[in-house]
């Protein structure tokens, strides 16, 4: 990825030119930064990240050890083996991998005492060195499997989203937007495989898009897309503009994790749901029944209107769906609110109110800011094509953000 190579080339510099924190951040930067020239050759973890590594290693092994000897005692009551049980099972993937890594250091250690022993000996030599290299290799590709599977993960990664798209300033040029905009984001899940379910839509008197929201299912769809949230610049020429001159609008976007019945559980005492007739701009059908709903969550006041479907059943069903999206969203991000300050100044708090992207449609680009990214095929992100420029810069980042952190937890 050319210009993910470019971006991490630039981290690199300004970590080397600033001494950041420590010597970790330049290993870590290094890391991505070798990673970014192949995706299919493996990197080379530095010194400093290896020691660390090894540290949690030999933790997990001791772990597993004293796990498999506690349920193993006859006295372990029924909740500590099931206890016990669980956790082990967690560190299986774990111990297997860190199981076949000492399997090839050990090879390694074997050949490298053979080559000390038979200097002399060119055919013995050759034949250990192409050994040598080949389990050196496999070395390799364990440690960066374990590295990966060490760093912090996000549960809600694997989980679909709700996603809701705003016009903001800008009047109708805002919803003209934000109608591209959500178009986009239907394409993009499109090229991925992702169902991209419209919710409810909101139009504005061009029939563009005041409001709308959509649920994203599919494979790590909130993993992809977490960093989307955020006001999106546009700097265009209204097609209400008869002067010809450049107006700046904005469209606010919110990715929220899919929430299960398991994460959040709706008390009926807690619910107020209004149903009312929908019609007019506000839907895509207008009719004489009192389809539309309006689920508000009266502890919290948070409030959902959808009429998107002819059907109240459906309606309230989607609507409920997005109440639970929120509310688990507030509960996350009660529960983040302690991470570390590099995150916030490295990709951002993620908030829908802080500006992360523009585009500008005279000069043909869109510019990530929180990267630094500026990609020139500003047609090809509208369609859903190239989106993933930014999409992987960023995930690139938010890992870049996790190995450095890995060393502070230790």
């Amino acid at each position: 990825m050319r210009i993910g190579l470019k971006w991490a080339t630039k981290q690199l510099q300004f970590i080397s030119s600033n001494g950041t924190k420590s010597q970790f951040f330049l290993s870590a930067a290094s890391l991505l930064l070798t990673r970014s020239y192949s995706n299919e050759m493996e990197s080379q973890l530095s010194p400093d990240l290896v020691r660390i590594m090894e540290r949690r290693l030999s933790a997990i092994e001791h772990r597993s050890v004293y796990l498999t000897n506690f349920i193993n005692k006859l006295e372990a009551s029924p909740a500590e083996y099931s206890r016990a049980n669980k956790e082990l099972r967690k560190l299986r993937s774990s111990v297997d991998l860190i199981s076949e890594l000492r399997s090839a250091q050990k090879e390694i250690d074997g050949l490298r005492s053979l080559m000390a022993e038979c200097p002399e000996d060119k055919d013995m030599m050759d034949m250990a060195n192409e050994d040598l290299s080949r389990a050196m290799e496999i070395e390799k590709r364990l440690q960066n499997m374990l590295l990966k599977s060490l760093l912090p993960k996000d549960d809600a990664d694997e989980r679909g989203s709700i996603l809701e798209v705003r016009a903001g300033t800008g009047g109708e040029e805002a919803s003209l937007f934000a109608m591209d905009i959500f178009k986009m984001y239907e394409r993009y899940s499109q090229k991925k495989g992702w169902k991209f379910e419209v919710v409810d839509i909101t139009a504005s008197d061009l029939k563009g898009y005041k409001e709308a929201s959509a649920a994203i299912s599919g494979n790590v769809v909130f993993g992809k897309l977490k960093f989307e949230s955020g006001i999106h610049r546009v700097q265009r020429v209204p097609v209400t503009e008869k002067s010809g001159r450049i107006h700046t609008s904005a469209v606010s976007v919110a990715i929220l994790p899919q929430a299960d019945e398991v994460d959040v559980q709706l008390r009926n005492e807690d619910l107020r749901i209004d149903t009312y007739r929908s019609g007019g701009s506000g839907g895509q059908h207008a009719n004489t029944t009192n389809s539309a709903v309006r689920a508000t969550h009266i502890p919290t006041g948070i409030t959902v209107s959808i009429q998107d479907e002819r059907s109240q059943h459906m309606n309230k069903a989607k609507a409920l769906k997005v109440l639970c999206a929120k509310l688990y969203e507030i509960e996350r991000s009660r529960i983040q609110t302690s991470r570390s300050k590099l995150r916030l100044e490295q990709i951002g708090s993620g908030d829908r109110s802080e500006r992360i992207r523009t585009y500008n449609f005279p000069q043909g680009r869109v510019t990530d800011h929180r990267v630094g990214i500026t990609h020139h095929a500003i047609d090809d992100i509208m369609q859903g094509e190239s989106l993933d420029v930014f999409i992987d810069a960023l995930l690139l980042q938010q890992e870049m953000e996790a190995i450095a952190s890995f060393s502070l937890a230790d």
